[in-house]
């Protein structure tokens, strides 16, 4: 087992989002530094934030299943990629998903919103947010939730499977996670 040792994560709770945050922003650019591809969050506003900083290969994709082909791309190149989106969007990515990540084991890190989960009850969410990890179960691709009070092993558990894994691996995140609220 390949991990990080220059930013060692240990599997214990942290009492601020914002660590976890900068936790999770250095695993992707460690461990998917060719490629990180995004769909404007605000879920994931904070990480994106910290990401537009200090990834050097950062960028913002209009559609997400455009994101996980520009990280299939990367990955033919030899290189690795992560992709960040809400679960929305992951619904609209499902045949990318299972027609070329899947079969192939291509390497990829996502991150993906559980927008309709937890603090967001919105109604034209909920659907995406009970389907999402049943159909990353379907395809056979690993996940963990984030917990809401800055899960440091979640992070860990990401960054070794990114480590270990030839193919995709799943961080869903609930909106609590990184602080959002319907109220903003």
């Amino acid at each position: 087992m390949t991990v990080n040792t220059s930013t060692p994560l240990e599997p214990d709770r942290l009492d601020s989002p914002g660590r976890t945050v900068a936790d999770l922003a250095s695993v992707l650019t460690t461990w998917c530094p060719d490629l990180c591809a995004a769909t404007p969050c605000g879920v994931l506003a904070p990480l994106l934030g910290r990401l537009e900083q200090g990834h050097p290969e950062f960028r913002y994709v209009h559609r997400e299943d455009n994101a996980i082909a520009l990280a299939v791309g990367t990955a033919l190149t030899g290189g690795r990629g992560a992709v960040l989106m809400q679960n929305s969007g992951f619904g609209q990515s499902v045949n990318v998903m299972a027609s070329l990540v899947e079969p192939f084991d291509v390497p990829l890190g996502l991150v993906v919103s559980m927008r309709g989960t937890g603090v967001d009850g919105t109604r034209e969410n909920r659907g995406m947010g009970e389907v999402t990890a049943p159909v990353l179960d379907r395809l056979g691709v690993p996940w963990r939730m984030l917990g809401t009070d800055g899960d440091r092993g979640a992070v860990a558990w990401f960054e070794t499977v990114l480590a270990d894994r030839t193919g995709p691996v799943a961080l869903l995140v609930p909106p609590e996670s990184f602080g959002w609220s319907a109220a903003r």
